[in-house]
């Protein structure tokens, strides 16, 4: 950034160098703590005199604007390779010519006779003529400001939007991004709300659920922690991730940590065109103008799209996001060397069979399988591998003939009975209320009785 004070000539000469040093200090107080702290001030007066003054009086201070803007500025390296992408912000007819849509051309190129397609309308169309600057030109390239002419089109049809090369652009019904808060945004960002989005030329509602990295140290046997590290990983298929009620802040004693990296889901209302790697821009547009409040809530670029229309069913299975619920439960006895039934984890509807074969391991170390229901009361079999403990068999067989004895004379009333932990680790499938996304499942039952247990879902 370049400040320019203009119309210095107007101060007295005798205080003008002084007044410009004055005014220079007290902008670089007001910058110092933005991004253009330390940026140039030059001092302009590029009519001295006013307009009436004679034109013999020389400019003060525009060559050295004009040096510094030489050095400050480059020109863009334009590639015109690549498929055609222009962004196109009017669109009118002219009567024997045909219809004209004028706009930039963000990458690539075009020529007179190109086939160019607008994705929205899903029609395409043969370029007539092109014009730069009411100049007739054979093509152009990224970085031109044009205006295209096509013919046998409605311009009532398309005001704003992208023309490109056909079939370069994708149609969208959901899509993961980047996410970052922007700063001046006072409310929170919370999974399950709406906010609008603009991404390309359009502005559509959608639904968003924010995820991100597993804690650190997060186990299999406890749930983790409410907030997620930090980590800078790119986003992949291939690994889990930790389902968030909300957009996750910097956590740290630092007022100015960085937030940790996380993604959101975004489920339009509408299907919307848009190239890959674009940015996005989430907004509470509904939200009072006339409130003293930023209305941009998050950023971020697009960095997976679901084209299919059922892409709950096809393509999320494959975003496999995890979170974690409680639960309680009981072990019940011991029937041998190597099986423990348990109860009250499961309802004596809960299909069992879904859960065969997931990882159980009991707080003295040994570890089993759930091997299959037991009853129909919702009791359960637990396979221990290699066979349990003989301290652990003794506590848990003399628990249950306590238990069996507890009417006896001269019996204990309320003698503490020895505690046990399971826990089980399994992979499904469940409906999230917007869209079908992967949940991760533990389950541990705890030690607070001889027969009592607690699980994470």
């Amino acid at each position: 950034m370049v400040v320019v004070l203009n119309k210095t000539d107007l101060l007295p000469p005798n205080k003008r160098q002084s007044a410009i040093e004055k005014m220079t200090k007290r902008l670089h107080k007001t910058l110092e703590n933005t991004r253009f702290k330390e940026c140039p001030v030059i001092a302009v007066a590029a009519k001295p005199g006013g307009p009436e003054a004679p034109d013999t009086e020389e400019p003060h201070g525009v060559p050295e604007l004009i040096e510094l803007l030489k050095k400050q500025t480059y020109l863009p390296q334009r590639d015109p390779g690549g498929d055609l992408l222009m962004a196109v912000d009017h669109c009118f007819s002219i009567r024997g010519q045909g219809t004209v849509m004028t706009g930039t051309i963000l990458q690539g190129s075009l020529a007179v006779n190109d086939t160019v397609e607008i994705p929205a309308l899903k029609v395409t169309k043969k370029i007539k003529s092109v014009q730069m600057f009411r100049k007739p030109v054979s093509g152009a390239m990224q970085g031109d400001r044009v205006g295209v002419c096509v013919t046998q089109f409605d311009p009532k049809l398309l005001e704003r939007g992208v023309v490109c090369t056909p079939g370069s652009l994708r149609t969208l019904y959901a899509a993961v991004i980047s996410v970052r808060k922007i700063g001046y945004f006072k409310g929170s960002l919370a999974t399950r709300a709406k906010f609008h989005i603009t991404v390309g030329h359009e502005t559509v509602m959608a639904r968003v659920a924010f995820f991100g990295l597993p804690p650190v140290g997060a186990s299999d046997t406890k749930p983790p922690p409410s907030e997620p590290c930090s980590l800078e990983t790119p986003f992949t298929f291939d690994r889990e991730y930790f389902y968030q009620d909300e957009y996750v802040t910097g956590q740290g004693e630092a007022s100015s940590a960085p937030d940790p990296e996380q993604w959101a889901l975004l489920e339009f209302e509408r299907p919307v065109t848009c190239p890959s790697l674009c940015l996005v821009i989430g907004s509470k547009l509904d939200t009072d103008i006339h409130a003293n409040a930023c209305r941009l809530a998050f950023q971020g670029y697009l960095l997976q799209g679901f084209e299919d229309k059922g892409y709950a069913e096809t393509a999320l299975p494959r975003l496999r996001i995890y979170k974690t619920k409680h639960k309680e439960g009981q072990v019940e006895r011991v029937t041998d060397d190597y099986t423990v039934i348990g109860r009250n984890l499961f309802k004596k509807e809960t299909n069992l069979q879904l859960f065969v074969g997931l990882k159980v391991k009991l707080s003295t170390g040994e570890t089993g399988v759930i091997e299959g229901g037991f009853g129909q009361s919702g009791k359960f079999k637990i396979r221990i591998q290699e066979g349990l403990c003989p301290e652990t068999k003794q506590m848990l067989s003399s628990t249950s003939k306590k238990k069996g004895k507890g009417g006896s004379k001269g019996g204990p009333a309320n003698e503490e009975e020895p505690k046990q932990i399971l826990s089980l680790l399994s992979l499904t499938c469940i409906s999230s209320g917007m869209s079908l996304i992967p949940i991760k499942r533990w389950f541990s039952l705890d030690r607070l009785s001889p027969t009592v247990c607690v699980a994470w879902l």
